[in-house]
């Protein structure tokens, strides 16, 4: 989707990122409704009962001002809450409802997740607010639901339903939505290994005072055909990281060498599913290119390259089984498989705040492992190839996946020290 979204025709946006939700598993083919309010007072909705893994722009509801509506359907049936939260909140101008399994997990618990368990989804997110239940489809829910964004919220998880969240534009809602149901399924795979901790506001308040100060510009920035490519495979592997759950929109950075330690790295500010060559930013000899902001973690990319000649390519993220072992300080030991050991060894973790710029970093970046988690952070994964990197990102994600759902069949028994051995041996010899 373009960044300008306010080019693209309501249709066409709601139809991707419906997509987009169907296609990673947050809703069924009947379930969840977007929509969006144009500059006219007129509301584009998804239809009702209109399969959500083939919905065309053609599909698509206008609810004008008057209350006339054009279209071959008939509007969700959810619609009443959509007009409600529009008329209660002038500044929303995009709403999703959906019933993602993480989130309507804490619905019927009747709990709110704490999005304090990873660094910036309080920043995205905001204070969550609840709903109580009322009928589906009914007056009353678009009462309870407009109540609670009149309150200021731009998130809500309705008891027994699942969650309604808004923005400023579809783009800034469905950040907000995958941002908090990535914080509601890590809080529960957690759960499943240990006890989730959860950051305090000062944490949080001084990662984001700390992660400021920009790189100067160059004067001049050449784009030679090799550098070209380096973006082009970065746009590549971050839309792959998205569509397999391996990134979210807001956050992720990854990186190239390009020439000795000069990279390419992505950019701070730009969704990751949006992603395009012209965003990814250039840094040589310590500047940036013009006209660009780096991803805030350029830092770390740069020193991990200065330190580490064999190390070519650099993705940090947040997955949410890596991000279980992340929140819980659970040690992730990777010999399940002969390839897992093979390709990670060993995953060890650094307390957060070892990756704020004013403290020592030598331990994220001196000898660097292939993989290393920062507490309630993200996940580093390096490599030489980005492509195997990329790998043994899936590799590592695999294996926390494994481990956490083996835990609720008995202990864990791991491939033993002599089998490690005859690993080391024939394949790291």
């Amino acid at each position: 989707m373009s960044k300008n979204i306010r080019l693209i025709h309501p249709r066409d946006q709601i139809t991707t990122i419906i997509s987009r939700i169907y296609k990673r598993g947050m809703t069924t083919t009947s379930g969840g409704n977007i929509s969006i309010i144009d500059d006219e007072g007129d509301i584009w909705v998804t239809p009702s009962a209109i399969d959500k893994g083939s919905l065309r722009a053609s599909d698509i509801i206008c609810v004008k001002k008057d209350g006339t509506i054009i279209g071959k359907h008939k509007p969700s049936s959810e619609f009443p809450f959509h007009k409600a939260i529009y008329e209660a909140r002038p500044d929303i101008k995009s709403v999703i409802h959906a019933h993602p399994p993480a989130l309507v997990s804490f619905s019927i618990v009747r709990q709110i997740p704490n999005t304090n368990i990873i660094s910036q989804a309080k920043h995205i997110c905001g204070p969550i607010g609840y709903a109580n239940y009322r009928l589906p489809g009914s007056d009353d829910l678009g009462e309870v639901i407009a109540d609670e964004f009149k309150k200021g919220y731009k998130a809500i998880i309705m008891e027994n339903h699942g969650t309604v969240l808004g923005g400023s534009n579809l783009t800034d809602a469905y950040e907000r939505f995958e941002a908090l149901e990535f914080c509601a399924r890590t809080i529960l795979y957690g759960s499943q290994i240990g006890k989730p901790a959860y950051l305090t506001d000062s944490q949080i308040a001084e990662f984001e005072d700390q992660a400021t100060g920009v790189l100067p510009e160059m004067e001049e920035t050449s784009f030679p055909s090799d550098e070209v490519e380096k973006r082009l495979q970065i746009c590549k592997i971050v839309q792959r990281s998205c569509e397999q759950g391996l990134m979210i929109g807001s956050y992720g950075t990854v990186s190239m060498r390009w020439k000795n330690n000069d990279f390419l790295i992505t950019p701070t500010g730009i969704n990751r599913w949006d992603l395009d060559i012209d965003d990814v930013v250039q840094i040589k000899n310590g500047h940036r290119e013009a006209g660009k902001i780096p991803s805030r973690a350029t830092w770390i990319h740069q020193e991990i390259y200065n330190r580490n000649p064999k190390v070519n390519s650099i993705i940090m993220t947040q997955s949410p089984y890596l991000m279980a072992f992340g929140v819980t300080k659970s040690y992730l030991n990777v010999r399940t498989i002969p390839e897992s050991w093979i390709f990670l060894q060993d995953i060890n973790s650094v307390k957060y705040g070892a990756h704020f710029r004013k403290n020592n970093n030598s331990e994220i970046v001196d000898n660097c492992a292939t993989a290393l988690i920062i507490e309630n952070d993200s996940v580093i994964i390096t490599g030489d190839k980005l492509l195997q990197t990329f790998d043994y990102l899936e590799v590592a994600e695999f294996s926390a996946k494994s481990v956490v759902l083996g835990n609720s069949l008995g202990e864990m028994v791991p491939i033993n020290d002599d089998q490690v051995k005859e690993l080391r041996e024939k394949f790291l010899s």
